[in-house]
């Protein structure tokens, strides 16, 4: 591949940025990057294990000169992250950001940006349970879709160019307004993170089922639930609360659906419930034959302890 950016800022250092970098570097796809946390430990952490090529002490040395900065920051602070970042940025550098809601993303973020810098949002659709700098990894992106969600009027040029970044990072690419990745991400993202988190909390809830035994009898349906809510807390709260309107309507949806189970189970209703588990086998058929996991035991996820 070849360079598409003289220099890259990445400013937060957690899963998401750090495999960016990794990335980027595998493919020599940014001459520098640079990186800044808030934090002056995850700064010493990522100078320990060569995450970028300088770390800075400040947001205005990171961003400095950078043609992309990236924001890799939970929603609930990207806006005000914007707003001081704003003054420091050269004319014609382009501002992206890697979070799963893009319509608040946008109406916080974009009007603290100047004239002649370019606002392409971006949204990565890769991670793991696992957060901070020490658990990224070049191949994340690999085979997975990024999602980039520009504003009405955002410069062609600017566009093309962080595709081809992402591109060259191992995603497959695609454009899509934000209202409408707020609801696709709602249904198969976010939503089920709730009900993950909802799960795991009713079984920590049945004090007749001890502790041991929700730990030891883990079948492979309840671990998944607690892998998917092992994810950061503070990225996830504000994840909610900023695509609040399209999660509630899935909520709507999934509750009206799960009460039909009920009255199906109740009702010993073994039709209906036959029937709706060959309907959802299909998507999951689908995911497979997408690419988009494997079928492999135990979905090629290691042993089975």
């Amino acid at each position: 591949m070849s360079q598409i950016y003289d220099r890259v800022a990445l400013i937060g250092l957690g899963l998401i940025a750090s495999s960016m970098f990794w990335a980027m570097k595998r493919s020599g796809l940014a001459g520098e990057v640079t990186g800044f946390a808030p934090s002056p430990e995850t700064r010493v952490t990522a100078r320990d294990i060569g995450l970028c090529d300088r770390v800075c002490d400040t947001m205005a040395e990171a961003v400095e000169g950078a043609d992309l900065v990236v924001l890799c920051v939970p929603v609930g602070v990207m806006g005000k992250v914007a707003a001081e970042l704003a003054p420091m940025l050269k004319t014609g550098a382009t501002v992206s950001d890697v979070g799963s809601v893009k319509a608040e993303v946008i109406s916080t973020v974009g009007p603290h940006l100047p004239d002649g810098v370019h606002f392409v949002p971006a949204h990565p659709i890769a991670g793991t349970e696992h957060s901070g700098p020490t658990s990224g990894f070049a191949e994340l992106f690999d085979n997975r879709w990024c999602l980039l969600v520009p504003p009405e009027g955002t410069d062609a040029d600017a566009v093309a160019r962080l595709r081809g970044l992402w591109e060259g990072m191992g995603s497959y690419v695609d454009e899509m307004d934000a209202e409408h990745h707020d609801r696709v991400l709602a249904v198969t993202s976010h939503a089920p993170h709730l009900i993950a988190y909802t799960m795991v909390g009713v079984a920590d809830d049945l004090r007749r089922v001890t502790d041991s035994e929700v730990i030891k009898y883990s079948a492979a349906g309840f671990r998944d639930f607690t892998r998917i809510a092992a994810s950061d807390p503070t990225m996830w709260r504000d994840v909610f609360l900023s695509n609040k309107d399209a999660t509630l309507e899935i909520l709507g949806r999934f509750t009206e659906e799960l009460f039909a189970l009920q009255r199906a189970i109740r009702q010993g209703d073994g039709d209906h419930l036959h029937d709706y588990f060959t309907r959802t086998r299909e998507i999951r058929r689908n995911i497979v034959e997408a690419g988009q996991d494997t079928d492999a035991p135990n979905f090629g996820r290691g042993g089975t302890k």
